[in-house]
């Protein structure tokens, strides 16, 4: 941990102010949910909560599964990182923070497909490009905007079109089930993982014929 030289003073309801410098930095918006740890020195740790990020395992393998098929990059990210690639530039994605285009696109719940540089397609990450073949699925869960489904490809002579839009939507319902499934199973986390994997390997085979 890192020591901020901040201190701040609890209510008489229980409630501690988060400084706006801090909000800031962490990218801390209000609403965001904060999950709360602590450690046998009595510390107590605040940390951004991710539904996707909580699926990690998961994730890795389904992109790893779909990239496979897809024969291009795949993503799948949070509200703030690419939590998951798989694909042929994965380095250039994989634990990125997020652009604040993509991030609008989640927020305003928005899917794209784009084939070319005429159409409108959004940043993917901050330090990234802008590939010319986008097709993005907003991940939209119990009414809450919670990441992404990204396929990307900067091959012109790839274009996208109905299969990889079709797999981006489907894999941003995908994550959707899979998250309100999550918290239905949390007490097993083995068996629930399994499971996914299993409905994952599905999804693929189900792509694949379509």
């Amino acid at each position: 941990m890192k020591a901020t030289g901040i201190v701040r003073r609890i209510d008489e309801l229980g409630r501690i102010v988060i400084p706006k410098e801090i909000r800031r930095t962490l990218r801390i918006r209000e609403g965001d949910p904060l999950e709360i740890f602590t450690n046998h020195e009595g510390g107590i740790i605040l940390k951004k909560y991710s539904p996707i990020g909580e699926l990690g395992e998961l994730a890795k393998e389904y992109v790893e599964s779909v990239a496979n098929v897809a024969k291009c990059t795949v993503c799948v990210a949070d509200r703030d990182q690419i939590v998951a690639a798989a694909g042929p530039d994965k380095k250039n994605y994989s634990g990125k923070d997020i652009h604040k285009e993509l991030k609008q696109c989640i927020d305003e719940r928005t899917n794209i497909l784009s084939t070319n540089k005429k159409e409108s397609r959004c940043r993917i990450t901050e330090d990234g490009e802008t590939e010319v073949n986008q097709a993005v699925g907003t991940i939209v869960s119990e009414g809450d905007a919670i990441g992404a489904v990204i396929l990307v490809s900067g091959d012109d002579k790839l274009k996208f079109g109905e299969f990889e839009e079709k797999m981006a939507l489907c894999g941003a319902n995908f994550w959707a089930d899979r998250w309100k499934a999550s918290l239905m199973m949390m007490p097993n986390r083995t068996n629930r993982a399994k499971n996914l994997v299993l409905k994952c390997q599905k999804l693929q085979k189900t792509l694949t014929n379509g």
